[in-house]
């Protein structure tokens, strides 16, 4: 449980705190009664904190009923220090591979169960952005989102796969199928998507490790044609990956 305690001395920071608190990776979609029995406090108060939270942006409520995270929470991860400090590390690789590549340049964390884009560079002729520094994509249509994923605990496995949504007719729904795909990220160390998240849009990514070898992030390109050179491409994300890993080990 979040919070089991329903006291009239709590105050309205601490209940709308509590409310937020509630979801984490194994409740990343909940219902207004899962939301307040796990805060501890009544429905009708939970729902009237969520309708100010759904108002702020801190919360969306989708057309199925059910409660997730909103994007504004995501732009204020944006701000704490270990996403700054790994987005300042990132910058002058990306700038590398950018023009090494001349296709888009995203940087992914995990969020719960989702991929946010830390960061976004791109030329001048790439059209309009498919995604923004503080959206939140799917982990198993996203190239970068497939690479967190796979190397994601088993508890990450089971809450971004409890329901597989189709952001189009190419992406995959199917776990068998996904698991498969996971294996293959894993084995040949880059994660490709084709149309899977955007019609028309083709991703390639590879891990971001921490000094330790742990994957803090995902590097990847987006083209909007069918990536025909990748064993150029992935050598140079691989070399702006392990850079972006050497800088961040060096002290202060």
């Amino acid at each position: 449980m979040a919070g089991n305690s329903s006291a009239p001395g709590r105050s309205v920071t601490s209940r709308v705190l509590g409310v937020l608190a509630t979801f984490d990776a194994q409740h990343t979609r909940q219902s207004l009664s899962q939301i307040a029995r796990r805060a501890g406090i009544p429905v009708a108060t939970c729902h009237r904190l969520l309708a100010e939270l759904l108002t702020w942006g801190a919360v969306e409520k989708h057309p199925d009923g059910l409660y997730t995270v909103g994007p504004r929470l995501a732009q204020l991860g944006l701000l704490a220090p270990i996403q700054r400090d790994l987005q300042q590390v990132a910058a002058p690789h990306m700038q590398d591979v950018l023009f090494a590549t001349r296709q888009v340049v995203n940087l992914f964390v995990l969020d719960g169960t989702r991929a946010l884009l830390l960061d976004r560079i791109a030329g001048s002729r790439v059209g309009a952005p498919i995604a923004r520094p503080g959206d939140r994509l799917p982990l198993h249509t996203s190239a970068g989102g497939k690479v967190l994923l796979a190397h994601g605990s088993a508890e990450l496995w089971a809450a971004a796969t409890e329901r597989l949504v189709l952001d189009t007719p190419r992406s995959i729904a199917d776990t068998a199928r996904l698991e498969q795909e996971m294996d293959l990220v894993r084995g040949r160390g880059y994660a490709t998507t084709d149309e899977e998240h955007f019609p028309g849009a083709f991703g390639l990514a590879v891990p971001v490790r921490d000094p330790d070898g742990g994957v803090v992030a995902a590097l990847g390109i987006v083209a909007l044609a069918r990536i025909k050179d990748i064993q150029r491409v992935v050598p140079a994300l691989q070399v702006a990956s392990a850079a972006i890993t050497r800088s961040m080990g060096r002290p202060g």
